[in-house]
């Protein structure tokens, strides 16, 4: 290859690079314009956070669809079988196709829709409100600050977003259930209507208490533990940018991983229950699920599969947190 046309390849890659890492506001006056709107500075961190999630759930559905199943595998029993990831995998595809691993995608990218858009939102709002805060009183931010805002946030987005959870579990766990009681849901707007008209609107919200106390665990052990990580490694090493963003993003996987677990896995059971021939349901709430649970097959009962949660958690954290980190960048 000519050196003339190999420099002309390595400028076009330059630029090329540079408009990706580059604020959209340095490369069109238009858009610097229109994203410094205040009414679009308002709604940015909510729409990334959106997307960010919606590319993650693309990325990891399979993985969460094996989560849900360990989680309902010998429902009732102590001495049930203990079924590998793997196993559950070979018995999804066995029982239809590959596909099947995305059973329940459209729930699951509406819920990142509302969910994680309200939840990187307003802890982008409430952290942007407290750093102006800090700045006015000449203080830093600490640990405390960044947990409280983690908990709040997930708290009020996992109240908006649990009938699409619901919907996620409802369609997940549809195919353990026999060929002729199966829902066979067809999508989640399908599955939210037929819920809703056969068990009620209010049917929507069940498992909403694990679900909030879920996501405030899951907030406080990943965006919580995230910015501290990040501020820590950012302080103290010499690491590059992405690699302290990867690094803080398994740090706060394993924290969010271990304080939600248990709350995740109630909330499953809870969402996935419906009554039986006496028309009661199998468990009253979520304390009455812990202590079900607890009684029936073990405490150590709610960390089954805690691997496979912390792989669906893990690069879920990381691959939202990297996304809204490039289009902050691209967004500013």
């Amino acid at each position: 290859m000519s050196k003339p046309l190999e420099a002309a390849k390595s400028a076009t890659s330059s630029t090329t690079k540079q408009v990706l890492t580059k604020p959209a506001s340095e490369n069109s006056p238009t858009a610097g314009k229109f994203l410094h709107h205040p009414y679009t500075k308002t709604a940015l961190p909510f729409i990334n956070g959106g997307l960010a999630g919606m590319a993650a759930t693309t990325a990891i559905q399979p993985i969460d669809m094996v989560k849900v199943r360990l989680q309902l595998a010998g429902e009732g029993s102590k001495a049930s079988a203990r079924p590998s990831p793997l196993q559950v995998t070979r018995d999804i595809i066995a029982q239809g196709k590959v596909g099947d691993l995305y059973t329940g995608l459209s729930a699951g990218l509406l819920r990142q829709a509302v969910y994680t858009t309200a939840r990187l939102g307003f802890f982008d709002t409430f952290m942007t409100a407290v750093k102006a805060r800090a700045e006015t009183n000449g203080q830093s931010i600490g640990f405390k600050e960044r947990a409280a805002a983690g908990l709040t946030a997930g708290g009020l987005a996992a109240m908006v977003g649990n009938p699409a959870d619901l919907a996620l579990i409802r369609m997940q766990s549809d195919g353990l259930k026999p060929k002729d009681q199966r829902a066979n849901y067809r999508s989640v707007i399908n599955a939210l209507s037929r819920i809703a008209k056969g068990e009620g609107v209010y049917a929507l919200w069940a498992g909403a208490s694990p679900t909030v106390v879920r996501a405030m665990a899951l907030n406080f052990g990943q965006l919580a533990f995230f910015s501290e990580a990040k501020t820590q490694l950012k302080a103290k090493t010499q690491l590059s940018t992405t690699t302290q963003t990867l690094t803080a993003s398994a740090i706060a996987g394993f924290f969010a991983s271990f304080f939600s677990l248990p709350f995740d896995f109630v909330k499953t059971r809870l969402q996935k229950q419906s009554k039986g021939p006496d028309g009661k349901l199998p468990y009253g709430g979520m304390a009455d699920c812990f202590r079900k649970v607890t009684k029936d097959e073990g405490i150590l009962r709610f960390y089954r599969g805690f691997g496979t949660y912390y792989v669906r958690i893990a690069p879920h954290a990381m691959i939202t947190l990297i996304v809204a980190d490039w289009l902050g960048v691209l967004t500013k």
